[in-house]
Order: C-alpha cells, then structure tokens, then sequence
C-alpha cells in the first residue's frame, strides 16, 4: 500500500498538495436530524461517573461513551471488558484545576472533550464529531447532541469551540454546536484553531474546487503560537505541535494538554504524518516538547483505538509516556523515530472519511453551498488508467 501523501498528492515545486483523480463524482449528502438515541448498538447506555452504581443521566450517541474525570487525583479505572466503557472518576477538583468530560466516539475512535472552570462553570468543548454515514452519505447529531446535554445537565456557559487541526478522518460538529449554543445560551461561542489553517485551506479547498467564500473567516479565533486565553478563572496555552499537519495545536489547561492527534495512548503511540505537510521529524519534535512536560501532567489525545481487551483510556501522564510509549519512548531517538514513522505510514490505508471530512472540516464544519436544491461534496474516483 502506497503512502497516503502518494494516495492523495503530488508536490509541485515546494508545495504539498492534492492531487485528485482524472474522475470526481459529486456525492449529495443528506443533512439529517437524528436525535440521541437513548441505547446504543448493544443496548448499553451512556453513563455519568459516580462514586455507586452507574446511572444514565442523558440520552446520547449510539456511537459515543460518555465519562466524566475532575482533575488533581488519581483516574478510578473501571476495567469491565463487557462494558466497553472508558474510565471515569468523579472526585473533587483540585484547585485550579478543570473538571474534564471525556466523551469517546467508537465509530471514528474520536476522544471529544468538554473542559469547564468549576468556579465560574465557564467550558469549552474540544474537536467534537458530526456523525457521517459514508454509504448513504447522511448527516446526522447524535454525537453533538450529547456534547449538549452534557453542557445543559451541569449548567455550563460554552465560551469556545477549539479545534486541534482540520480532521480527515471525522466531520467536526463545531458550526452545528455554534448554531445550536447562541440559541440556547444567547451567547455565540466562537470556533477557535491555530493560525496555519490558512495554508490548509487554499491547498484543498484548490484540490475540491470550493469557493473562496465557503471557507474564508469560517473560523472566528486563529491562535498564535503560546496564546493564552481564560476559561472562566483558569488560563489556557495554545502549543503549536506541527508533524501530523502543519496547523497542528494543543491545549494545555492547568496540568491537562489536549493533545490532538500527536501522542496516542502508549500502547497505540503517535499519529501518523503522511498528510500534505506532514513531517515526521516535527511530529518527534512536537512529542518530546510534550513530554519534557512535568512527569504528573496528562495528556489527553485525539483518538484512541484499542485492542482487544481494553477500553479507550482518555489520558496518560508524561511519566507513563516516556517510560511507554512504544513510539516515542525516551529511549527512541529522533533517527529511529523518523525512519519507523515514515516507513510505518507507507502502509498505511487512506482514512475511510478522508474527502469528506476535509470538504467539512476546512469550512469549520458549515454545511456546503446548496447546489440544484442538494448540498454536494466531491468524490474523487480511483481509475486505475482507465480513460475513454
């Protein structure tokens, strides 16, 4: 299997960029409203940690585990392998510190977050998912309708949206959540990512052939590198982490980075960096800036994706990370680490929701122009030298 850089690009003179196929087709998609389903495909339901038995609180995603953690103590790890459940823990905060909601999505093995002061129950939300389903090419809300609840249930005012990168391998939910909070609260939150999403923007917006006007200033707040900003009475850091992509951010808030998808868990690793501008040397550079990080700091990442026998674990700490992390280890050089990456993404398969969370996610998650009474994405078709 060829590269994914090789899948999707061709590098004119100092530019990465896509290359699409002789064929696009135009795939209209159905922007749906499916509301939380109460039960998920086993009939397990979303729960809120509590020191007894488990309760469902809200109705949720068929997708989405949903887990609360407050930080400053140690994670309750609840290792029912039929549960299928991520720990959760629910003692006081310490101070200073967030209370933390950990949400995972199983379809994408996506981790969202909501991340609140508890003083002043101020919250951002962090990369939430809009549900995608690729074969009938429908749209719908199950997995943002439970970030909401959430937000709801514990009295939350959203001031932020945050992006770590413009995903390629699930639709954001950030426009509908926008749409849905300035409704709800009388408060418009804006949709914050880092700086360099502008180079991202012209490259694939040029490759799908998007007007300039349907992906201009969609993002509200472009981050500097090392940016500060409250949430509530906390502070926190915006940290450029380039190699999975160039736009590539994380947040740090108290003793927490939300570090996207550069660190996995540590059985799991890193992220890959075969994408236009992708550069694994980056990605070694930006893990160890994350984890010359004190050794109690958790870092809370993108996605998890585990192996039979495990449940999704939301974070680890810089400790366990350097003594684990079958990647990035603090036995791995930076030599090692660039020749197993690079060798390890030439075989890696394309993302399965590649096009189309590209199309959505460099729009902040807007819905495309209506085109003929039909919202459309474009599809590039894989010809294999055909040509009539």
């Amino acid at each position: 299997m060829k590269s994914l850089r090789a899948h999707i690009s061709s590098r004119p003179p100092g530019v990465a960029g896509l290359q699409l196929n002789p064929g696009i087709a135009f795939v209209p998609f159905i922007p749906g409203i499916q509301h939380a389903s109460p039960r998920g495909p086993l009939g397990n339901r979303a729960t809120y940690g509590t020191q007894g038995p488990r309760k469902a609180l809200f109705p949720y995603s068929p997708h989405s585990t949903v887990s609360t953690h407050c930080t400053g103590y140690p994670l309750h790890q609840d290792l029912g392998k039929r549960s299928g459940r991520a720990p959760y823990s629910t003692n006081v905060t310490a101070t200073h510190e967030p209370k933390i909601h950990h949400v995972f999505e199983a379809k994408t093995g996506t981790w969202q977050y909501i991340v609140a002061d508890p003083a002043t129950r101020t919250a951002v939300i962090i990369d939430p998912v809009l549900d995608y389903d690729a074969a009938t090419q429908t749209i719908t809300t199950g997995s943002a309708d439970a970030l909401l609840a959430l937000v709801q249930a514990n009295g939350y005012r959203v001031e932020r949206i945050l992006e770590t990168h413009a995903h390629a391998d699930h639709l954001t939910a950030s426009s509908y959540l926008q749409k849905q909070l300035v409704q709800r609260q009388g408060f418009r939150p804006p949709i914050g990512i880092g700086k360099r999403i502008a180079q991202v923007q012209r490259l694939f917006s040029q490759r799908y052939g998007l007007a300039k006007d349907e992906w201009l200033g969609v993002f509200d707040k472009l981050f500097e590198d090392d940016e500060t900003f409250r949430v509530g009475e906390l502070t926190a850091k915006v940290i450029h982490l380039p190699g999975h992509t160039p736009d590539h951010l994380g947040y740090q808030v108290g003793d927490n980075v939300f570090c996207g998808d550069s660190l996995f868990h540590a059985d799991i690793g890193t992220a890959r960096c075969d994408f236009p501008g992708g550069d694994a040397t980056h990605l070694f550079q930006s893990g160890r800036k994350l984890l010359d990080l004190d050794d109690h700091v958790k870092i809370w990442p993108g996605h998890d994706y585990p192996p039979e026998g495990r449940d999704p674990v939301p974070w680890m700490s810089v400790r366990d990370q350097k003594e684990q992390n079958k990647h990035l280890s603090d036995v791995v050089t930076e030599e090692e680490f660039v020749k197993m990456r690079t060798e390890r993404d030439r075989h890696l398969n394309a993302p399965r929701l590649l096009h189309p969370s590209l199309q959505m996610n460099i729009r902040a998650g807007r819905l495309p122009r209506e085109e003929s009474g039909h919202r459309m994405l474009r599809l590039p078709l894989k010809l294999n030298g055909l040509n009539w």
